[in-house]
């Protein structure tokens, strides 16, 4: 019964974020995209009011995510959150559709369909049971020193290159690690608060640690956005927030997940979600909710009429 639980709120997460995410990328599309990371980004931002309103939902969706990491596993909660992508487009599809909804082309249902049953097929082989629910610090050291060197270097990486898909990429990859410890630091938090009550949570270190890792994780998905097109970044922040999740549930939380030849089924479902992924960041709504820049030529809407993006 707690598994479902977990999913539930885990959900509810996913669809706050996305509500966000749709509210940011409508302040976002005002911005000039950036060909450098730009710590003004931020501060542009907060001039929009939308911005202002999307990072309110950030706040249920916190509270979502705590609950739903007290209940179940990281490694079944995080997964859940690839459904931010389709779900930020079936909302963005009503909210920035003004009087006509945004209609979503073929692909983008078909990557829909395949991530949903993608991660229904992984989550399903591979079975993930819960472990223990707080890790010592001695494994919380080697955990913050690797998830802190992928980010120096795909951070890096990407600073030394252009404007692009690799730019993007990299900044993607890095956004996918910082996600995934945060959601690991705060499950920490949350068994903080649970055992010892708000004394014992805001004297954790995890407390701050999700706070700083969190923000962080912010900064380079704007950055991400802003750096080049969807379908560099998106994939490589969808599947890689889930499988570090995976990594650090097993690592840190004594979770389990199935071995042998359900790893076959596993990988289909890894592989449906990615391919959902880039089926997904195809379409013209998703590139614009990230960047405010079509990805799709939309046809010339005849006068008095208002033109559909695919």
């Amino acid at each position: 019964m707690a598994i479902w639980t977990a999913v539930l709120f885990a959900v509810l997460a996913a669809a706050c974020n996305a509500l966000s995410t749709v509210l940011q990328r409508r302040a976002a599309r005002t911005v000039p995209v950036a060909g450098r990371l730009r710590l003004g980004l931020i501060a542009d931002l907060l001039h929009r009011a939308a911005w202002l309103a999307g990072m309110l939902m950030v706040l249920p969706a916190a509270c979502f995510q705590a609950l739903a990491l007290l209940f179940g596993p990281l490694s079944v909660v995080q997964p859940i959150f690839v459904l931010e992508l389709p779900l930020a487009l079936l909302i963005g599809r009503v909210l920035l559709g003004g009087p006509v909804p945004v209609r979503i082309s073929r692909r983008g249902w078909a990557g829909v369909g395949l991530l949903v049953v993608g991660l229904g097929t992984a989550l399903a082989a591979a079975a993930p049971t819960a472990g223990r629910d707080h890790a010592p610090l001695s494994r919380w050291v080697p955990a913050l020193i690797a998830c802190g060197s992928v980010i120096f270097v795909t951070v890096g990486a990407g600073l030394r290159r252009g404007a692009g898909s690799v730019r993007a990429a990299c900044f993607g990859a890095a956004t996918a690690v910082g996600y995934a410890l945060t959601a690991a630091l705060l499950k920490d938090a949350t068994h903080a608060w649970a055992s010892g009550g708000p004394a014992r949570f805001f004297t954790s270190w995890q407390s701050y640690g999700f706070a700083l890792t969190g923000v962080l994780a912010l900064f380079m998905m704007e950055n991400a956005m802003q750096s080049g097109p969807l379908t560099a970044s998106q994939p490589v922040l969808t599947v890689g927030d889930a499988l570090v999740s995976l990594s650090l549930g097993v690592t840190l939380f004594d979770e389990r997940v199935r071995a042998g030849w359900w790893l076959l089924p596993e990988a289909l479902g890894v592989g449906l979600v990615l391919w959902g992924a880039v089926l997904m960041s195809q379409v013209s709504l998703a590139r614009d909710l990230a960047t405010g820049q079509s990805g799709e030529p939309l046809p010339r809407a005849p006068r008095g009429r208002p033109g559909r993006g695919g």
